[in-house]
């Protein structure tokens, strides 16, 4: 025998359970978390920080150095380098040349605030300074000694056989900010030893700056740049005196090529060092222990992430169980719900085997019952449907209508009453095309031969004085239309347009073809119409709507060619109110190869 479990043991099991996983989960992740391990690891992710940084920088630094090599394509200023023409001469004829290449090689985004181009013997050719105000002030030459901006450094490298390009900086006491140097050597084409002048391209600190802040923790944590036998060029980050001072002697070790380790326990900081071979510009950050050790913090708040947790998860495992129990029920409920309105082959699925599967077992095995019984008596209503349909049928048979018309009409004629003859020939043939629901498609020729038979028929009753013009293209006679579109038009215009009006009336007939579509028109010289009553004409109904109307005539019409063709087709109405209107109907041209008589 299978055993089935209750409910209030499922509830007790799982609850035990999640409490048991809680516990576990707890347990590993203290042992998993130890303080060394932690402290380590900081440790190492903040030196790959840095090393993210270094890219960073580097890849910032890369951007300028291959727009300055862009200045070898400045053929005639570099061969009167290569000529070793005078300074005078090269000032006279490049005095333009340091404004030109920063104004046209660089971005606005690249920062550059100044630009000095210098022959192998230091001399300045051209100089370009951006902005120059009392505020904004940059030197002439940066050898002038008037104005200290660090230029050894680029004479020793100038002099020097480095050849990869030099990253200084110096203190701009005029925007009270530092101001990042790149120097570039120029060399002869073909002659990698023979320096022929050199670039000088000062920019402003803020793209670097916003690079090292973007990986700042905060600013406890200082960060700097240095080169290697160099004074720092950049820096972000606070520091208490002590810091100071232990920065300083990290720097001046850095600026005499002493100091190479990567990271170094330093008391209560610890110091960080990211080397960059290709510019020999080093990343250096400064932080305290306690940053690093604030993971560790990390271990206590899982504690409490767990007993948190342990708290969520009873909730929803006891929301679980209670949707477990009432969702069956809710099934049940809404299952009743949507055979009451019509879905009566839905049951219940997915049933258990506990109390309420069985319940729901039932409930299935009743809705079998009830559905038979409906199937049973629907069965018999049917037949009785059927037999009054076929009854109803018999007695509304259009070919009954036909043959009796046609009877009428040759009564009619042997009688010599001509008119009756016709008329009752022309109601037959009326009849016979509007019934014909076989075909809802017909052609231009149909359509103004059922529209011919229906005048008539008009003419004889109403007594009207009416004149008829067809203007009917011979093209367009096989043209295929929807069945009963021209005529109900024309009905529209007798009964609403020159039903009241006085005078010779007038109705005009046009079908023709026009830029590969077929257009009819219904013209009439009646009282016209409104605006207003045009929009509510052509207005757009659903199907709903347009069945409650009493007439069908123009939003019928409009309905189905727009439905069958598209938005872009169907009716348009001109009317003025005393003069007349004016229907147009648009289609596209589709040949219906049918046979039809004379027009």
């Amino acid at each position: 025998m299978k055993h089935t479990w209750k409910m209030h043991t499922k509830v007790l099991l799982l609850c035990m359970g999640i409490t048991f996983f809680a516990l576990l989960l707890q347990t590993w992740l203290f042992q998993a978390t130890s303080s060394e391990m932690i402290y380590g690891q900081a440790k190492t992710e903040h030196f790959h920080l840095m090393q993210n940084m270094q890219d960073e920088v580097y890849s910032s630094i890369k951007s300028i150095e291959s727009i300055l090599v862009k200045l070898y394509n400045e053929q005639e200023f570099i061969q009167d380098l290569k000529m070793g023409t005078s300074v005078e001469k090269m000032r006279e004829k490049h005095f333009r040349e340091a404004y030109n290449f920063a104004t046209t090689k660089f971005e606005t985004s690249d920062n550059v605030v100044s630009l000095y181009l210098y022959n192998s013997q230091n001399e300045i050719i051209s100089t370009y300074r951006r902005a120059v105000t009392p505020k904004h002030n940059y030197p002439l030459d940066i050898y002038d000694e008037n104005f200290s901006c660090n230029s050894e450094i680029v004479r020793e490298y100038v002099e020097s056989d480095n050849s990869v390009m030099l990253i200084s900086g110096y203190y701009n006491p005029y925007r009270g900010k530092e101001i990042i140097r790149l120097v570039l050597k120029i060399y002869n084409v073909g002659y990698f030893r023979n320096k022929i002048g050199y670039v000088v391209c000062d920019i402003d600190s803020k793209n670097l700056t916003s690079v090292m802040k973007k990986y700042s923790i905060n600013d406890e944590m200082y960060l700097w740049l240095q080169p290697t036998g160099d004074q720092p060029i950049l820096s972000v980050g606070k520091l208490d005196e002590d810091g100071i001072g232990e920065v300083e002697v990290f720097q001046e070790n850095i600026r005499k090529g002493e100091e190479r380790d990567s990271i170094i326990e330093a008391g209560e900081r610890v110091f960080f060092h990211v080397h960059q071979n290709k510019y020999n510009l080093d990343v250096y950050s400064l932080m305290p222990q306690e940053l690093l050790y604030e993971n560790q913090k990390v271990l206590v708040r899982n504690l409490v992430v767990i007993v948190l947790t342990m708290l969520f998860a009873s909730v929803i495992v006891t929301y679980i169980v209670t949707k477990t129990l009432t969702k069956p029920l809710e099934e049940m409920a809404n299952t009743a719900r949507r055979i009451k309105e019509g879905q009566r082959n839905l049951r219940m699925e997915k049933l258990t085997d506990d109390e309420i599967g069985q319940l729901g077992r039932n409930f299935n095995e009743m809705l079998d019952t009830v559905q038979e019984l409906i199937s049973r008596e629907y069965e018999a209503k049917l037949l009785v449907k059927q037999a009054e349909y076929h009854a109803l049928q018999s007695q509304i048979n259009p070919h009954f209508l036909y043959n009796t018309l046609d009877t009428m009409s040759s009564i009619a004629e042997m009688q010599d009453c001509v008119q009756v003859s016709a008329l009752c020939q022309s109601l037959s043939e009326i009849f016979r095309y509007s019934l014909d629901m076989k075909h809802p498609f017909s052609n231009v020729a149909k359509e103004i031969m059922h529209l011919k038979n229906y005048i008539y028929v008009m003419d004889v009753r109403m007594r009207a004085h009416i004149t008829y013009q067809f203007d009917i293209e011979e093209e367009v006679l096989k043209d295929a239309v929807p069945r009963l579109s021209i005529q109900p038009i024309v009905e529209n215009a007798l009964n609403h347009g020159l039903r009241n009006s006085r005078g010779a009336k007038e109705v005009r007939i046009c079908a023709k073809e026009q830029k590969g579509n077929l257009l009819i028109v219904v013209e009439d010289n009646g009282v016209g119409m409104t605006e207003e009553k045009i929009g509510q004409l052509l207005r757009t109904e659903t199907t709903k709507e347009n069945e409650t109307r009493t007439s069908i005539g123009i939003h019928n019409i409009n309905m189905r060619l727009k439905l069958l063709y598209g938005e872009e087709y169907g009716l348009a109405i001109s009317s003025e109110v005393g003069k007349g209107t004016c229907v147009m109907l648009n289609i596209p041209r589709i040949s219906e190869e049918v046979e039809y008589g004379n027009v």
